[in-house]
């Protein structure tokens, strides 16, 4: 498809798609903010299933993508991980520069939970990697050509779900726009659509720019999809600290990793004998500065919580959260320039 153009214009193409993608992104949290508002559901449950779900949409598509549009399954691990990696990175970033809002802010208990998920589920898949024989071999279930781990990293999903939709914490903010409820959904609804669309687009590319500068498939899929395809968390979240949500920037951030592991059970059910939980390149990097980004992000929250609750000393904690949020910064620095 991109043959016979030069490789300055599939770099322009790719940055156009990413614009797309901010774009998109930003109405999507516009909106997912007034449904905040306008509704009685938890921020931490619109934060991290609903804006999570549409966020990684791109994840989604592209790694689908990758097995049937352009036949590189290698993109994959690539992709999830290296996104979720810069998904943590996100979180470091805003709480370092807006430490005394998040400080102040209301934030959910249960997002904590949704990472000791999530970090089930980087254990299942370090498991399968490096266990099995490419993937394959490890707890392989006979007759369903599937692993294991991709129907256990589902049901990690399914009770991160139910501790995201028993929490109990709103969105303080007054609702001033005059659109109604449905309005604002039908609106979220079109603009995940052209992030579906823009998905697609960015894995074409991705794959085309693998070849053209002869990189390793999960390197690229780090690189390429696995930030492009965070655009959308980046500036949804970046969105939503400016409208002091933060309860649902947290939840958009580590809900979106969570659903991130389960394009993994997808790709797997999906691709048949296609191997999916492939290592090499720096997927061991990867998995292990994942866990401690999460580490890093769960002692940040259980801080959060504790200096609400006992109204801990302002300058001593805000300290801490932005030593905390630089760690998980430095964190995704290593994951990408430390092999392991």
């Amino acid at each position: 498809m991109f043959g016979t153009i030069s490789v300055e214009l599939v770099f322009l193409f790719y940055f156009i798609a990413a614009a797309a993608l901010v774009f998109f992104s930003i109405q999507c949290a516009n909106y997912v903010d007034l449904i905040d508002k306008k509704t009685n559901i938890s921020g931490a449950f619109i934060g991290g299933v609903v804006l999570a779900a549409v966020t990684s949409l791109p994840e989604f598509v592209t790694s689908i993508s990758a097995i049937y549009a352009v036949n590189n399954p290698s993109l994959i691990i690539g992709n999830v991980l290296g996104s979720n990696v810069f998904n943590l990175c996100i979180f470091g970033a805003l709480t370092v520069v807006a430490v005394k809002a998040f400080a102040k802010a209301p934030v959910g208990k249960a997002h904590r939970a949704t990472i000791l998920c999530t970090l089930a589920a980087y254990v299942l898949t370090a498991a399968t990697i490096y266990l099995g024989e490419q993937g394959q071999s490890f707890l392989r279930i006979p007759g369903l050509e599937i692993n294991l781990a991709s129907v256990m990293i589902l049901i990690v999903y399914v009770i991160s779900f139910r501790f995201l939709s028993n929490d109990d914490s709103e969105n303080e903010e007054e609702d001033t726009s005059p659109l109604t409820v449905k309005q604002v959904v039908i609106r979220f609804i079109l603009m995940a659509c052209g992030l579906v669309a823009m998905s697609v687009f960015v894995t074409m590319l991705t794959d085309e720019l693998q070849v053209r500068l002869n990189l390793d498939a999960s390197l690229a899929g780090a690189l390429f999809l696995g930030v492009a395809t965070s655009l959308p968390e980046l500036t949804s979240s970046i969105t939503l600290v400016r409208l002091k949500n933060f309860n649902a920037m947290v939840g958009n951030v580590v809900g979106s990793n969570m659903f991130n592991f389960t394009i993994f059970s997808v790709a797997d059910i999906l691709a048949g004998n296609t191997v999916i939980y492939l290592g090499g390149g720096q997927t061991g990097s990867m998995l292990l500065f994942g866990v401690v980004s999460s580490v890093l992000v769960i002692a940040s929250l259980m801080l959060h919580g504790r200096a609400q609750k006992h109204a801990l000393q302002k300058t001593s904690s805000n300290v801490l959260f932005a030593v905390l949020g630089a760690l998980v910064l430095v964190s995704y620095i290593l994951s990408l320039i430390v092999p392991v």
